[in-house]
């Protein structure tokens, strides 16, 4: 079974998140071995400081084939997402995602990561991100094993 790692700046507060999360984690468990990870964001005025900083708290973190959420990254539809993991599946037992602060990421963690992948051009607070991406995670196992969700 692969493993997919979540790397996340910041922290969920709300309860309503922290279900949305767990319902998705419960329902990928049958498909995946999930891991999320929550890394303090750095509060500095001096952003590309705080940058700086979070990419050495993300870095230790980056294992497998990498992928960072960033809006200028490309943009793929359920299914060709679905045709990403079933391939990469093949050739990788670990997958990591990162989403970044409220800043976003360092050029450092962008650099190193072996894809940029976007799923909006519009910005999501980072609770919100992390439930649409497990959604979307989700979705495209269920796409990949012909379950209906998917429809």
């Amino acid at each position: 079974m692969i493993k997919i790692n979540l790397v996340c700046m910041g922290f969920l507060k709300e309860n309503y998140w922290k279900a949305a999360v767990d319902e998705y984690a419960k329902r990928l468990s049958r498909f995946c071995t999930l891991k999320i990870v929550e890394i303090e964001e750095t509060v500095n005025q001096n952003i590309t400081l705080a940058l700086e900083k979070d990419a050495k708290k993300i870095s230790p973190y980056l294992k497998g084939y990498v992928v960072v959420l960033d809006v200028l990254g490309k943009e793929l539809t359920s299914p060709q997402l679905a045709s990403k993991l079933d391939k990469l599946s093949q050739t990788t037992s670990e997958i990591t995602f990162v989403i970044g602060a409220s800043n976003g990421l360092s050029e450092k963690i962008k650099s190193v990561a072996d894809e940029r992948m976007s799923f909006s051009l519009l910005t999501f607070p980072h609770q919100l991100m992390r439930v649409i991406f497990l959604e979307q995670l989700y979705r495209a196992y269920t796409i990949i094993n012909n379950i209906a969700y998917h429809k």
